[in-house]
């Protein structure tokens, strides 16, 4: 398999407690799943990409820019459309939410002015669910998108936080934590500025637990697009 990356980091004791004071956070105290990605590993799209977050893994493909329907045509930029297929049955209310964050994210990172009147479309395929699926999603698009060459003015990624019942904050956790806990975040994050692009928020919290969440996903984010650099450039330096 071409381009397959996998990198590992131990699960360490929660960053926070709720009510603290809001800190600098240590990127070596932030903890992830082992993580992998492979590249162009599908035929059909112009790009592709497959995911993986611990047990939650996904694929990634797409497609254009090509010829859009006059009905969603747009003169001055390209018509981006994201497409969610769970792992058994038919998108839910659910999978749109979710399309809906991929896409903005996207739409805020592309330079969709370079190609007017045109169709973009990024299907995401779930593969399996154990917790953080919104990120797996944001990190598999980005990597789709790369693949396939689109012009970008930035890289992003997706983390995700949940907070539990005593107030400590998780960083990737799994679907059994997502359940016990009473708040659940994930953020998009820009590569350049590590700036917020996009963010999901379920559940009960303080505006302090809020910007500590944030403040943790940006150093987390930093892990991740290593990994992105490392996978691209183990890629590309065996075809050079």
């Amino acid at each position: 398999m071409r381009g397959k990356q996998m990198t590992s980091s131990p699960r360490d004791e929660p960053l926070f407690h709720g009510g603290g004071v809001m800190e600098a956070c240590d990127s070596s105290r932030v903890s992830l799943r082992e993580f992998g990605c492979e590249q162009n590993l599908l035929s059909r799209p112009d790009g592709s990409a497959s995911f993986i977050h611990g047990d939650t893994s996904v694929y990634a493909g797409v497609y254009g820019p090509a010829e859009v329907k006059v009905s969603k045509e747009i003169y001055d930029r390209a018509t981006l459309e994201v497409l969610i297929q769970p792992k058994v049955g038919l998108p839910s209310v659910r999978e749109r939410s979710q399309e809906q964050c991929v896409r903005e994210t996207c739409e805020a990172s592309l330079l969709l002015s370079l190609h007017p009147r045109s169709s973009l479309t990024l299907i995401l395929q779930v593969l399996h669910d154990d917790g953080s699926l919104l990120s797996c999603f944001l990190n598999a698009a980005c990597m789709a998108l790369m693949d396939a060459g689109l012009p970008m003015s930035c890289l992003f990624c997706g983390v995700t936080c949940a907070i539990d019942a005593d107030g400590q904050i998780i960083t990737d956790p799994t679907a059994a934590q997502e359940k016990e806990s009473r708040a659940l975040m994930t953020f998009a994050i820009d590569s350049t500025q590590r700036n917020v692009l996009m963010s999901s928020t379920k559940g009960s919290f303080s505006v302090n637990e809020l910007q500590q969440c944030i403040a943790v996903s940006q150093t987390a984010s930093e892990k991740i697009f290593q990994f992105y650099r490392d996978s691209v450039q183990r890629r590309y330096s065996k075809t050079l």
